[in-house]
């Protein structure tokens, strides 16, 4: 069958090649799954199916089985009449269907065989199922992190020994300017300094000039 095949394929499929060999890892993971879902539910309706089948022949056989046990009770009761035309037509019935519950007997074998090769697909296709969602949501996570490690990897190499340097530089440059604006700083305050020790001689000066005047013309001292 058909869709035993396909069955089989999925359940043969290595996950890792197809991973490898997709461009689109997670939606190639998850086409995966949905073909296996699809599978295993058309694989549920088969087995429907064929245990269907197989009790329908196997009422059927027994059905003509009934019918050929009748009919010999017939005929058994034709012989015991002299009747035995009638016995004759009697036995003809009984043997035709016993032929077609032998033919039905044959045919629900069969079913039950197709049944239990469908089942038994069923639960490999299952358990791969099962399987292949656990191996997926791992095999998802590794490619997610892949991902992010490549493109931690083009920052890293798009940033390169050059931005390196120049940031190398730029530090360079900030301690210089510190310190320039350090020694500014000490250079205004010195100033600073200078400029109030002026200010207090020239305060002194002024005093001193001023008792000067003040004793020339004999003028009490304030």
């Amino acid at each position: 069958m058909a869709l035993l095949e396909r069955v089989s394929t999925l359940v043969r499929a290595n996950l890792n090649d197809l991973v490898d060999k997709a461009e689109d890892p997670e939606k190639m993971i998850k086409q995966v799954i949905l073909d296996m879902q699809n599978q295993l539910l058309q694989v549920k309706t088969q087995v429907a199916i064929a245990i269907a089948d197989e009790h329908l022949l196997e009422k059927k056989r027994k059905e003509h089985e009934q019918e050929a046990a009748e009919w010999r009770r017939k005929a058994q009761m034709a012989v015991g009449k002299n009747m035995d035309d009638l016995a004759r037509s009697a036995l003809e019935r009984a043997h035709s269907h016993e032929q077609l519950a032998a033919g039905f007997a044959e045919q629900a074998e069969d079913q039950k065989h197709e049944a239990d090769s469908l089942r038994q697909a069923l639960r490999k296709l299952d358990q791969k199922l099962s399987e292949t969602r656990a191996h997926c949501e791992m095999l998802v996570a590794e490619h997610r992190r892949a991902k992010v490690v490549g493109r931690a990897t083009k920052v890293r190499t798009a940033a390169g020994p050059s931005q390196d340097h120049a940031m190398d530089r730029m530090k360079s440059k900030v301690r210089l300017t510190a310190a320039e604006n350090a020694a500014a700083s000490e250079v205004m305050v010195t100033e600073t300094l200078e400029d109030k020790f002026k200010t207090l001689e020239n305060e002194d000066k002024v005093e001193l000039e001023l008792r000067a005047m003040k004793n020339r013309l004999a003028l009490p001292q304030s």
